[in-house]
């Protein structure tokens, strides 16, 4: 096990921030997981009971993580850690410094970064990110975790983690390149499923080639994002943000429309904020999604 003590950094806000959706809470610790344990150099000092547990899964890795605060325990190797789950949370980013260049004068935007204090914009795999937001259109959170759970279980792989509890992997693009165009409405997919086959197809095909998306600027990957049957601005945005983390993308849909024209009628500062606008962009999301209204996972 890992432990960490990490500044703005919540498992629970990333989970429900819309940007992740096999990331998966497993509620809170329970009595017979024994009595807590205390982390000297923690800040918090122990992690009891309460501590709340997520488990999340990626094409080849299983995590799960408990944390408490500030605390975390990471459930893998130092070197697993070092390797790959301290960059797949951007845990070296300094979001305190971000927050103060939020305007002093602009209360909405203050508000949302307090609100969302803990999030963190993950670096997650560019195909799963493609077929996520491909997914997401038209959407909503709950359904777009159910059917990417669907997904999953019909055309991953079949994993066990290091509890003995069976998981699947993402299902890669040869797989799905193979099948007809409607194949995928038996996951619900409904008319979204000829844009993953589709995509999966110019993947296989190397029309598109993930390595090479992977490395180019935020404006030629977006581009080439836009070329992929079924993705608009909004999808390109976000695997822009979540899979190859381009800060300066700012994905628009309805609950960010809905903020820009009740706080920023002159449009978004985005000479201000270009080199973080996507991590604002989540505070402002996640606070139009969680800050005003009950939600769920």
């Amino acid at each position: 096990m890992v432990y960490k003590s990490v500044d703005y950094f919540s498992l629970e806000q990333i989970c429900r921030s819309g940007q992740c959706f096999r990331m998966e809470a497993l509620g809170k610790a329970s009595e017979k997981e024994g009595r807590p344990e205390t982390v000297q150099g923690m800040s918090g000092g122990a992690l009891g009971e309460d501590r709340v547990r997520y488990a999340i899964q990626t094409k080849e890795r299983y995590l799960e993580a408990e944390q408490q605060g500030r605390d975390c325990i990471f459930h893998c190797e130092e070197a697993e850690f070092e390797a790959f789950w301290k960059d797949y949370f951007d845990l070296d980013g300094d979001y305190g410094s971000l927050r103060e260049r939020i305007n002093p004068r602009d209360s909405f935007l203050l508000q949302a970064a307090d609100f969302g204090w803990g999030i963190r914009i993950l670096h997650q795999d560019l195909w799963e990110m493609i077929v996520s937001f491909l997914i997401s259109q038209q959407n909503h959170i709950g359904r777009i975790r159910r059917c990417i759970q669907n997904l999953c279980e019909a055309y991953g792989e079949k994993r066990v983690n290091f509890r003995g509890e069976i998981y699947h992997t993402f299902p890669c693009p040869e797989v799905l390149a193979d099948l007809k165009e409607d194949s995928l409405m038996a996951c619900n997919l409904g008319y979204r499923s000829k844009y993953v086959v589709r995509a999966a197809r110019n993947v296989v095909s190397g029309e598109f080639d993930l390595e090479e998306v992977r490395g180019m600027p935020y404006g030629k990957a977006r581009k080439k994002l836009l070329e992929l049957f079924g993705v608009g601005e909004k999808v390109a945005d976000c695997i822009c943000l979540f899979a190859l983390h381009h800060l300066e993308a700012f994905p628009v849909d309805t609950h960010i429309s809905q903020a820009l024209a009740n706080h920023y009628r002159r449009g978004f500062p985005n000479r201000r904020y270009k080199d973080i606008r996507g991590i604002l962009q989540q505070y402002i999301f996640y606070y139009e999604l969680c800050g005003k209204q009950s939600f769920s996972v």
